[in-house]
């Protein structure tokens, strides 16, 4: 079964120290997809301080804010129809393509980016 996160796609985080409530669910944009490691990057999301060093002249070092990948069973797909986080079903169209339909709304969720 393949992963049906993908980039663009809005997200609830539901786990973790970024979790929101279920009223009121962090939200965010998904910026990448580890299939391997069934992570994604979310914008916003579990940021993380990297130190970094000056490589060449002209590049200052210092500590920058970066986002770094949850797993994805931490996350959910956002439903804007019915505003929460929902599981999703993949369902054929008779043309042969696929869609994902959310399963709290029945709704066809729209593609990212």
């Amino acid at each position: 079964m393949g992963i049906k996160i993908r980039k663009g796609d809005t997200v609830a985080v539901i786990a973790g120290d970024d979790k929101g409530t279920m009223e009121h669910p962090r939200l965010g944009r998904v910026l990448s997809v580890d299939e391997v490691k069934q992570r994604v990057v979310v914008e916003k999301v579990n940021m993380v301080k990297r130190h970094t060093k000056a490589r060449r002249q002209g590049v200052q070092s210092g500590i920058v804010e970066k986002e770094a990948p949850i797993h994805i069973s931490n996350v959910m797909l956002y439903d804007p129809k019915a505003k929460r986080g929902t599981r999703v079903r993949i369902q054929s169209r008779p043309d042969g393509s696929r869609e994902r339909i959310s399963v709290a709304s029945g709704e066809t969720l729209p593609k990212g980016q």
